[in-house]
Parts: C-alpha cells; sequence; structure tokens
C-alpha cells in the first residue's frame, strides 16, 4: 500500500514554506503527497507581502475531490486564514473520518503578518483541536493558545499542559526560538517528554516549522507511531537545516531535499 499524507495549508510562491515545503518533506519522506490550498501568499525569503484567502466553498470542494478518491494515511494542516475555512475543513475531516491529525497552528508569520484572526484562532480551538492527534505550536502560538506568556522550557511546559487542557489530545511545543539547546516539549496529558537537538547557527530557517510538522505526518502516515515519528521529524529538520539554501534576500529556506 502506498503510504499517503495530505496537507491542507497556504501557497508559498518562493517554495520555502507552505504546501511548498510540505509536498517536498513527504516527498523526501518516500509518502505521496497531496495538498488541498486555503490561501495564495505573496511572500519571498523578505516576509509575507499580500494574501489571498481562498473561499471555503472551493475549499471544501478540493476536499471533497481528494478525500473521495485518495483517502489519506495522515494530514496536516498549516495556514487556515480564516474561521470559515477552519469550520469547513474541520467539518470534511469529521465526514470523511480522517486519522492522524497533525495541526501546525498558523497565526502569525515570522515577518508578522496575520494569518489567522482571532475568530479564526477560536473556532480553531473549538472545531480542529478535538480532532487533532497533534498539535504543534511555536512559542508564540502556544502564549496565544494557552494565555501565558513563554519565555523558557518551564513555561512551554505549562503552555503545553493548559493547551492539552483545552482540548489537545498531543501537544509539542517548539523551543526553536530559545536560546540554548533546541528543546521541544511534548505533553500527551500524563507526561512530559523533551525532544532534544543540538542548536545549528543559521538565518535561513525559513519554512522550519512548516517541514517539522509536515516531516511528522509523514511518519504517521508510514504508519509509525506519534513518539517515533516525532523523533524522526527532529532529525529530519536538524538535517534540513544543516543543509539550508542561502538564497534570497532574507532568510534562506532550510533544505527538506538535503537527504535526497
Amino acid at each position: 500500500m502506498i503510504p499517503t499524507a495530505l496537507t491542507i495549508a497556504g501557497s508559498d510562491p518562493s517554495g520555502g514554506a507552505g504546501i511548498q515545503a510540505d509536498l517536498k518533506t513527504f516527498s523526501a519522506s518516500n509518502v505521496y503527497g497531496m495538498a488541498v490550498i486555503t490561501a495564495l501568499t505573496a511572500q519571498n525569503t523578505v516576509g509575507v507581502h499580500d494574501v489571498m484567502v481562498v473561499s471555503p466553498g472551493f475549499v471544501a470542494s478540493q476536499l471533497d475531490a481528494v478525500m473521495s478518491d485518495i483517502p489519506p494515511h495522515a494530514v496536516k494542516t498549516g495556514m487556515l486564514g480564516s474561521a470559515s475555512t477552519v469550520e469547513v475543513v474541520s467539518e470534511k475531516l469529521r465526514a470523511y473520518r480522517a486519522m492522524r491529525i497533525v495541526v501546525d497552528p498558523v497565526m502569525v508569520s515570522s515577518s508578522g503578518a496575520v494569518l489567522l484572526d482571532g475568530p479564526g484562532v477560536q473556532a480553531l480551538k473549538r472545531e480542529l483541536l478535538p480532532l487533532a492527534e497533534l498539535i504543534t505550536p511555536n512559542l508564540a502560538e502556544a502564549s496565544h493558545l494557552s494565555g501565558i506568556e513563554v519565555r523558557d522550557i518551564t513555561g512551554m511546559e505549562e503552555a503545553a499542559r493548559r493547551i492539552h487542557g483545552v482540548g489537545a489530545r498531543n501537544v509539542l511545543v517548539k523551543g526553536g526560538h530559545l536560546d540554548g539547546e533546541a528543546v521541544d516539549v511534548f505533553f500527551n496529558g500524563s507526561e512530559i517528554v523533551h525532544f532534544s537537538s543540538g542548536r545549528i547557527s543559521s538565518s535561513n530557517l525559513h519554512g522550519t516549522g512548516c517541514v517539522l510538522s509536515a516531516a511528522i505526518t509523514s511518519g504517521l502516515a508510514l504508519g509509525h507511531d506519534l513518539h517515533a515519528s516525532i523523533a524522526v521529524a527532529k532529525g529530519f529538520v536538524t538535517a534540513a537545516i544543516e543543509r539550508a539554501l542561502a538564497i534570497g534576500k532574507g532568510s534562506g529556506p532550510v533544505n527538506p531535499l538535503s537527504g535526497i
């Protein structure tokens, strides 16, 4: 059986993040990748310059077309753009009984562009979070979802507990923006686990979060358990950062194809 994975996310025309990064990651992981586009962005290594959200009705049509024909073994969501889109994505995932869902709660770009407004965040908490096997917020997203300011590993652990309390089954708070060793904090309702790797000094980090969540999704599509999928994905991202591409005028993209 061919392992399949679906990304539901925004498009990055420069290729470093969004569905482009997700599909590269799926391919590098030997998983057949599919994509439903929720938004078109005008972005590059410097930042996000404009956003056009795809209508929720057309997002629904894309989901129907894909999921009625090729049911994915795992699904990830990235940029959803609006409360209406969050709601229609959640509705379709329920209707098609999608399993092994990874939610990357994309809210604000690294350059500061708002990618999901307040009503969208509330819809994500209410509709999408209960469907997810894992949510992967960065420090800013974890702060927003938990209601506390996350500045260190202790704060990451508390945020993970609070986000779990909101309805997430498993939480992975990403610590890439902290100093020192790169530590991600996992919480499943009963235990805290740290996934650590050495920090690589690089200014070319565009797409890191997308690649991590896509790599975890790939592991789940391949039939691995959640812990193994996270551990392998952590190594995958480390390699992608080590071989990041110094292209563009800003933060160049990590390289998910580094192992091919």
